[in-house]
């Protein structure tokens, strides 16, 4: 059982416990569960009593008795205890955790670079409209691709003519102006007009940088402009295509966009080469045991999580990362999402080399180990993809 299923299971029982009127609360729309820290009982813990004590009118530890009587007998839970003044404890099933592991992999392998990608949004079209300013331009197609990605047909639109060096950088804005004034009658939103005048199509106008209310998820953030005078060919000029991006995406929308020299540093301090290293490592382990003759566990084989634990738990989340994204239309989640993942990879590949280290013989610690690098791989590349930033095999 991963983090995410213990979050979904514990939000089953207080939906249970309301449903059998046990519980009278609004039920949250998620429950956060976190490693119990040192000296702790069990593996994960849940202050989820004590957030719903005050609305229900009852101490936290009744509450968390009531969740507890719930959670009994779970799937992939051994044992639920009660500390402090309400604290949810949890002990995992270690049997119920490995075939966790094991289908989380082979979905990673088996879905590739798609994987997070879903269909929450099929059928919405939307035309994302944005300021004449590179990080804006930027920022619209990241959005594009985040929302594509949950099913979404979505077009982009520039309030003025499109700086021609934004090609260089990933976007291309097929249409220009500012949406006309609805006509009497008409539906939400209004069209831009292309360079002839014509409407360039009929779904609704979102601003990328104004408050609409039509915004799917709610109003957007307003993305602030770079330094004065840096244009799409003075970044790139300066640190080529991939930096400029991750330097205009990474900060959330309501930072300033910090574009020094750091951004090309092959070094610890820049975040993008970790990200990128991390990919290229996993890439290399994947090879070097293809050449050992080491073959990657398949389907049907348990997962060594030795050293992995952190890593598998950031792999399983991110499908939920990918589609708060999206709905926030917030670029700069992934990208940071995309940093604990190499850094999690890092931890793993130091505690657990997936490739023989010495006279080490090769064995099926390996092999799974290498299915783990494969899968950690997979989803930072993807995540790269949709952020416009290229990942290189070798760095």
């Amino acid at each position: 059982m991963t983090p995410v299923d213990l979050s979904t299971t514990v939000l089953h029982a207080v939906r249970r416990a309301v449903r059998e009127d046990a519980l009278r609360a609004p039920v949250p729309a998620r429950v956060r569960v976190e490693r119990t820290r040192p000296g702790g009982r069990g593996e994960y813990a849940s202050a989820v009593a004590l957030q719903l004590a005050g609305p229900a009118g009852l101490g936290a530890r009744e509450v968390a008795e009531i969740l507890r009587d719930r959670l009994a007998g779970a799937p992939g839970v051994a044992g639920v205890e009660i500390t402090g003044p309400g604290f949810l404890n949890f002990t995992l099933d270690a049997s119920a955790g490995a075939a966790a592991h094991r289908d989380l992999v082979h979905r990673v392998r088996e879905q590739g670079e798609r994987y997070g990608h879903g269909d929450a949004l099929d059928g919405h079209r939307l035309l994302l409209v944005h300021a004449r300013e590179v990080r804006a331009a930027v920022t619209a197609d990241a959005v594009r691709r985040l929302l594509t990605a949950q099913g979404a047909a979505v077009r982009l639109s520039c309030e003025g003519e499109p700086d021609a060096d934004w090609t260089r950088l990933g976007v291309s804005a097929r249409a220009y102006g500012k949406p006309q004034p609805e006509a009497p009658g008409a539906g939400a939103g209004g069209a831009p007009r292309e360079a002839d005048g014509k409407p360039s199509t009929q779904a609704p106008a979102v601003s990328l940088d104004s408050t609409d209310p039509r915004a799917h998820g709610g109003p957007p953030t307003p993305v602030r402009t770079v330094p004065a005078g840096e244009t799409a060919a003075a970044l790139l000029a300066r640190l080529g295509p991939d930096a400029a991006r991750w330097g205009l995406l990474r900060p959330a929308g309501h930072d300033r966009a910090a574009l020094g020299p750091g951004l090309i540093a092959q070094t610890e301090a820049n975040a993008l080469f970790r990200v990128r290293y991390a990919h290229a490592r996993a890439r290399a382990a994947v090879r070097g045991a293809a050449a050992l003759g080491i073959t990657v566990a398949g389907p049907g084989e348990d997962i060594d999580a030795t050293g992995a634990t952190a890593l598998l738990a950031l792999l399983d989340e991110h499908p939920a990362v990918l589609a708060a994204a999206a709905r926030h239309r917030a670029p700069d989640r992934l990208a940071r999402h995309l940093e604990a993942v190499a850094g999690a990879f890092f931890d793993f590949h130091d505690a657990a080399p997936p490739l023989p280290v010495g006279d080490e013989k090769p064995s099926a610690a390996h092999r799974t180990r290498t299915a783990v690098a494969e899968a950690a791989g997979t989803v930072l590349a993807g995540g790269l993809s949709l952020l416009g930033v290229s990942a290189p095999e070798h760095l």
